[in-house]
C-alpha cells in the first residue's frame, strides 16, 4: 500500500490536531448530531492546549461532507492555524476522538484505507427480451475504485446504453474499453452485478485476461445512491483479501528471506533500516497500537528504540510517540510502502519486517 495521500500531512511541522468524527447522515437531525459530537471534541482539544485559531480551522471543516449519504466519518488534521488534510472515512470511527500532539494521529486513517484493493465495478441493466426483434435496451454503468476508501469517494463513472438487438456486438467494444481501463488502474478484480443474461453476454466477450478477474455478485444494484457502485457487495468480495501488489511483495520477502537476501525482521533491525532510508516496503502483521512506543526526532527517519540512541545521533529533545505513528511517518518520509499481512500468511518476528532497497555490506567487505 502506497501512502502518498499522507504526504501533505508530513510536509507540515507540528503540533497537530487530529480529529476523527462520525459524520453519518442516516440519523435524525444529522447536522445537530455532528455539532454535538464536535462540541465535545472541541472541549477536549482545548484542554489539551489547542488554540482558538486552530479550533476555528477545524470547525470550518467539520461536516463539510454533508452531501455524502449514509454512514461515514471524517479524519481532519490541522497544524499552525491551517487545515492540512481532510479525509473521508468509509466507516464511522469506533469512537470520536481528538488529539493534540507532536505527530499527527494517522494510524486510524491508514487502517481504514487497508487493504487498498483496486477494482472495476460494472452494473448491467436491461429492459425487454433478449432477442434481436425487440426494441429493448441494455444500460451499463462502470466505475473504478480502491476498496474500501472509494466506497465514499466514487471516481469517474462510465455510462453506456445499447439496443438489445446490437448488444452482442456492443459488448465486444465495451469489453475492450473496460480492459484498457482495468490495465490503467491496475484493477485486481472486475465486480459485475445486475441482470444475469446481459451480464453474461458482456463477461463472455471480455478479453481473456480481464475475464479471469471477474467476480459475479447478486442482489440489488442501485446506481443513484451517491456512493460507490455495488457498495453493499464489495465488502463480501474483498473482506479478508490482500491487494495483488501487496501479495507480490510478501512473496518476494519470503523468497529473499529463504536465501538470506536483503530483508530485515524484528523491530530493532527494521527500525535501523528505516533510519538509513533502506526500506522499500515495511511489512507488519498488524498496525502497532498502544502501549508500544518509539523515540522520535523532527525528521521522518529519526526514530529509535531508546532516547539515548537519538541523542547520540545529535537529535535534540527526542520525544516518545506511539510506535504506529512513528512508523507511518517514516514510511511516508522515506517513500516506502506499507503491507499488512496476516500471521497465517507470514509470521514475522515481533510482527515486523521489511523488504530492503539494498543489502548491507558484510564484515568481510563482500
Amino acid at each position: 500500500m502506497r501512502l502518498s495521500f499522507l504526504q501533505p500531512l508530513y510536509a507540515e511541522s507540528g503540533p497537530f490536531a487530529s480529529v476523527y468524527l462520525d459524520t453519518s447522515r442516516d440519523v435524525e437531525q444529522p447536522d445537530r448530531a455532528v455539532a454535538l459530537r464536535w462540541n465535545r471534541l472541541r472541549a477536549d482539544l482545548t484542554r489539551q492546549g489547542a488554540d482558538r485559531a486552530l479550533l476555528g480551522v477545524l470547525e470550518e471543516a467539520v461536516g463539510a461532507d454533508a452531501e455524502l449519504p449514509g454512514m461515514h466519518g471524517q479524519a481532519i488534521f490541522a497544524a499552525n492555524g491551517a487545515l492540512v488534510l481532510d479525509g473521508e472515512l468509509p466507516r464511522p470511527p469506533a469512537r470520536d476522538t481528538a488529539r493534540y500532539s507532536t505527530l499527527p494521529e494517522a494510524v486510524p486513517l491508514v487502517s481504514q484505507h487497508l487493504p487498498e484493493i483496486p477494482y472495476l465495478a460494472v452494473v448491467v441493466h436491461y429492459g425487454g427480451l433478449p432477442t434481436a426483434e425487440t426494441h429493448g435496451w441494455v444500460r451499463v454503468e462502470a466505475e473504478a475504485g480502491t476498496w474500501p476508501a472509494s466506497t465514499v469517494a466514487p471516481g469517474e463513472r462510465l455510462h453506456r446504453e445499447e439496443p438489445v438487438a446490437t448488444w452482442h456486438h456492443g459488448a465486444v467494444r465495451l469489453g475492450h474499453r473496460l480492459d484498457s481501463w482495468a490495465r490503467r488502474t491496475h484493477a485486481d478484480a472486475v465486480v459485475v452485478g445486475g441482470d444475469e443474461w446481459a451480464g453474461n453476454v458482456l463477461v463472455r466477450r471480455l478479453p481473456h485476461a480481464l475475464r479471469s478477474k471477474v467476480v459475479r455478485v447478486r442482489g440489488a444494484t442501485p446506481t443513484d445512491t451517491g456512493r460507490a457502485l455495488l457498495e453493499s457487495q464489495l465488502d463480501g468480495v474483498f473482506r479478508g483479501r490482500m491487494a495483488a501488489h501487496d501479495r507480490e511483495l510478501v512473496d518476494v520477502f519470503i523468497g529473499r528471506r529463504a536465501l538470506h537476501g536483503p530483508v530485515s525482521e524484528g523491530l530493532a533491525a527494521t527500525v535501523a533500516a528505516l533510519q538509513r532510508g533502506q526500506v522499500a516496503a515495511l511489512l507488519l502483521n498488524r498496525v502497532p497500537t498502544a502501549p508500544l512506543r518509539l523515540w522520535t526526532g523532527p525528521g521522518p527517519a529519526q526514530l529509535a528504540l531508546t532516547e539515548g540512541e537519538l541523542l547520540a545521533c545529535g537529535v535534540r529533545a527526542p520525544r516518545e510517540e506511539p510506535a504506529g505513528e512513528a512508523l507511518v511517518r517514516a514510511v511516508v518520509g522515506t517513500a516506502a510502502e506499507l503491507v499488512v499481512v496476516p500471521e497465517d500468511d507470514l509470521e514475522l518476528a515481533e510482527g515486523v519486517g521489511a523488504l530492503l532497497r539494498y543489502a548491507d555490506r558484510r564484515p568481510d567487505g563482500a
